[in-house]
């Protein structure tokens, strides 16, 4: 049995059991995929403190390679659901295992909403791309465009544009959902453009590269190509909580309705990162998630074992 299990292998999660081993408890990572989670997409980190630039991947390989310096386990499992049984909570895995623990961190972050094209997945970080913050000096001078129209995508491109020549906004709806006053500071802007009423249908793609996008108009069915050096895509996230909500509420859109405890209505049960409710998603802000959600479990721990 394991003092500590957490949930996911992102920033948060890993940060999590970093500090749950540099307290001295027993900690299992349970990853379905690969350790990292979303920083993994980003070709270069330069927004990370003490670290002028890096790769995810390799700030990911790096995260890992510390817990497991530190003596963390891990298992790459599915986690279906968890168990509240009192003092011992009961993970269970898709794959049939079963691990006990006196507390759980639920770090599983979010996936973003893809545009289900063909070549999409292969061209994510390289010329697909999520966060303007993250890459966004990647396409400075360049022309790039931004699928959506939310406060997110404005939010996104209004930093794209104090970046790149050109950004070009591709909304499907006949109006940007975002608030009026991000969109009219965003189309101020000399270099930025906008089509609505329009839907991405393919990805134009030479030798391996991303090389624009393909539009149709669903009004009039008329389509027409769009040249460009990178696609932003801000068209809404996804959690993936439902298993875990009988242990932590959930708010309207899917994610844990914790504040900056991470606290949730089970005792003995902590979430952290882009999984729980909150106005900020960025690699720092995932990682002191997972700090305070491990020391508040280490604290629990304590509680239970007196």
């Amino acid at each position: 049995m394991y003092d500590i299990i957490v949930v996911g292998g992102g920033p948060a999660g890993m940060t999590a059991a970093l500090y749950a081993r540099r307290n001295g408890k027993t900690v299992l990572v349970i990853e379905k995929n690969g350790f990292g989670g979303q920083i993994t997409h980003s070709p270069k980190v330069e927004n990370f403190p003490g670290i002028i630039t890096i790769s995810g991947t390799e700030l990911a390989d790096s995260m890992m390679s510390q817990i497991l310096e530190q003596g963390a386990d891990i298992e790459f499992e599915t986690v279906a659901s968890i168990v509240d049984n009192g003092q011992i909570k009961t993970v269970n895995t898709e794959e049939g295992g079963k691990y006990e623990c006196m507390s759980v961190i639920i770090a599983t972050g979010v996936k973003h909403r893809l545009l289900g094209l063909d070549g999409e997945n292969e061209l994510i970080g390289e010329g697909i791309s999520f966060c303007a913050v993250c890459d966004g000096d990647f396409y400075a001078g360049k022309t790039v465009l931004m699928a959506g129209g939310g406060n997110s995508a404005l939010q996104e491109a209004i930093l794209l544009s104090d970046k790149c020549k050109q950004v070009v906004m591709l909304q499907d709806l006949p109006y940007f959902t975002g608030e009026e006053r991000l969109q009219k500071l965003l189309f101020e802007h000399d270099n930025v453009s906008k089509y609505t009423s329009v839907k991405i249908i393919k990805l134009l793609i030479e030798n391996g590269a991303f090389r624009g996008v393909e539009i149709q108009f669903t009004d009039t069915g008329e389509k027409k190509q769009i040249v460009a050096d990178g696609l932003f895509v801000a068209i809404g996230l996804i959690p993936e909580n439902e298993p875990f909500k009988d242990l932590a509420e959930l708010n309207s859109y899917g994610y844990f309705n914790s504040d900056e405890s991470c606290d949730t209505k089970t005792p003995g049960v902590f979430v952290a990162g882009d999984c729980r409710s909150k106005s900020i998603r960025q690699v720092t802000t995932a990682a002191a998630d997972g700090t305070v959600a491990a020391l508040a479990a280490c604290r629990y721990v304590n509680e239970i074992k007196g």
